[in-house]
């Protein structure tokens, strides 16, 4: 991202989400002036932060149908085989599923891997350990999201918690159908989405690889097996 993309970024309207934070900090602002200084500079401090944790930037999906984007923002931290969370009620066979890790640096809008209907969306309560943890994906709170896609493929994404994130917002309901990209939620101060992907197909990215939610290609659908009359 060259420092045009990164300015046009970080000055992108926050997402609705934020807006209770950003109107609080004004109002704590706006009160220090009248009474005391500092606060007004505190004010202005958590405001400017709020305002960039919330950016919500617009993303350019690449020009294919079969492939999965990132669901989230940050950083790779795990790829291995995993059994999908107990409550979406899923057969108990492990999948591969790529963990990303958002810093309280990184836009935490969540965004669909590919179009699909969503099936079930089941919320499950839990700690708040550091997201970073692979233990994070089991023990921590998290929202999960089965999609299932036009050809039949059964994705999930969750959304999960963190050390100091205590809010999962999720947007959307079941028998909705989304899009590729499509925004779905949004995770407050610092979490993890992982991806659960179809049988079949291979990660495209590595761990320690950096994502950009709705544009970098985490996967390929695997190819339709032949017909015959």
């Amino acid at each position: 991202m060259n420092i045009a993309e990164t300015v046009k970024s970080v000055m992108s309207p926050p997402h609705k989400a934020g807006y209770p934070f950003i109107i609080g900090g004004i109002v704590v602002a706006l009160i220090g002036l009248l009474f005391w200084k500092p606060l007004a500079w505190l004010g202005v401090i958590f405001t400017l932060f709020c305002l960039y944790f919330f950016r919500d930037p617009e993303r350019v999906l690449p020009p294919r149908k079969d492939v999965f984007v990132a669901p989230a923002d940050g950083l790779v931290v795990s790829i291995e085989q995993a059994v999908p969370p107990a409550e979406l009620g899923l057969a108990p066979e492990p999948r591969t599923r790529v963990a990303i890790f958002l810093s309280v640096l990184d836009v935490h809008v969540n965004r669909t891997p590919i179009s699909g209907t969503v099936r079930k969306i089941a919320y499950h309560p839990g700690l708040f350990l550091s997201a970073a943890e692979d233990k994070a994906s089991d023990d921590n709170e998290r929202n999960s999201l089965l999609l299932r896609t036009a050809d039949g493929h059964d994705v999930v994404v969750v959304q999960i918690a963190g050390l100091i994130a205590r809010r999962i917002l999720c947007e959307v309901a079941e028998g909705q159908p989304l899009l590729a990209g499509q925004r779905f939620g949004i995770i407050r101060f610092g979490s993890r989405t992982d991806l659960y992907l179809p049988e079949g197909c291979t990660p495209l990215v590595a761990v320690g690889q950096r994502m950009i939610g709705g544009e970098t290609v985490i996967a390929q659908l695997p190819p339709r097996a032949p017909s015959f009359p």
